[in-house]
């Protein structure tokens, strides 16, 4: 999440304050009593909880001051009950953030760790799959996936190889480039993988078209990145109050009411909003509690972010 969008929702959530704290503290309470949403992963049945977290912005350049917060955040995380972590080989330094977090606390166990390594040569891959288990210091990823597929030629051969020799439990493929839709679709159904993780927001649906419905077709699990828009959703609900309906979903703050909308989508596995600030976690989370929209519901929510 880009600087303006963590200074909006911030304002957002300390607007939100206006509502009288017994009100409120009720609402976050009941909340919490209620059981985390999990998916199955298609492929093997494991459940998977619906909220996770990714680390492309907050965690790449952190300096020692912001990874005490961002070790905030996996605390966060883990004390909700959801586990998944996604990062990237190209993440700047935020494998070796993870890694600093995680080792140390011995939490590795109790986290779903994802990375993705570039489309490269076979040596070279095999390099850089080395230095993400070195720096995430763990000998094996639960899932290792092919970073941004721009060729329907492309294939998870080497992948499938390390995950038979243990070093990877599931494998799968990205997409943030709508002009790459096609050749991902391609790879989707020619190689079936056990995850697909693609932009998907309330503003940003074109991924219902094709790629969505790919991943269904072959039972692949489905990662939603850029969840909360390209710092654009926090931006059209600014100054705006949560809808009263809202409560008929159990969403009780905007990113929750952003994150519920694609988790109303059966088809959804898990959604990956990033974030360096520990409330914003706990918040995020939330959106894995209670009830979901139904397909009228998230009709009248689109209809409400058109308006």
């Amino acid at each position: 999440m880009t600087r303006n969008c963590h200074v909006t929702r911030r304002r957002l959530l300390t607007a939100a304050c206006a509502v009288p704290f017994a009100a409120k503290m009720t609402d976050a309470f009941a909340q919490s009593e209620k059981p985390l949403l999990t998916r199955p992963i298609p492929h093997s049945g494991e459940q998977l909880p619906a909220v996770g977290l990714g680390t492309a912005v907050s965690f790449p350049s952190a300096d020692e001051q912001q990874i005490a917060a961002l070790r905030a955040v996996v605390d966060a995380l883990l004390a909700g009950g959801a586990k998944l972590i996604d990062t990237a080989s190209t993440y700047g330094n935020a494998e070796n953030v993870i890694g600093g977090i995680i080792g140390p606390a011995n939490t590795r166990e109790r986290i779903f760790l994802a990375t993705k390594l570039e489309v490269r040569s076979a040596k070279d891959s095999a390099d850089e799959f080395r230095r993400s288990l070195h720096r995430l210091r763990t000998p094996k990823v639960d899932l290792l996936q092919l970073h941004n597929v721009s060729s329907a030629n492309q294939n998870l051969t080497q992948m499938r190889d390390w995950k038979s020799a243990g070093q990877c439990r599931y494998i799968g493929v990205t997409s943030t480039f709508q002009d790459d839709y096609p050749a991902m679709e391609a790879i989707i159904r020619r190689e079936k993988p056990d995850f697909v993780q693609v932009d998907y927001s309330m503003d940003n649906r074109e991924a219902e078209k094709r790629i969505i419905p790919a991943a269904a077709d072959v039972g692949a699990a489905v990662l939603t990145a850029l969840p909360l828009g390209r710092t654009s959703l926090f931006r059209a609900v600014k100054g705006k109050t949560l809808p009263p309906w809202a409560k008929d979903f159990d969403a009780n703050t905007w990113a929750q009411f952003f994150l519920k909308f694609l988790l109303g989508n059966p088809h959804v596995t898990a959604v990956i909003p990033g974030t360096g600030n520990a409330a914003h976690m706990r918040d995020n989370v939330g959106a894995a509690r209670g009830r979901v929209p139904d397909e009228a519901q998230r009709q009248k929510m689109v209809a409400l972010l058109s308006s």
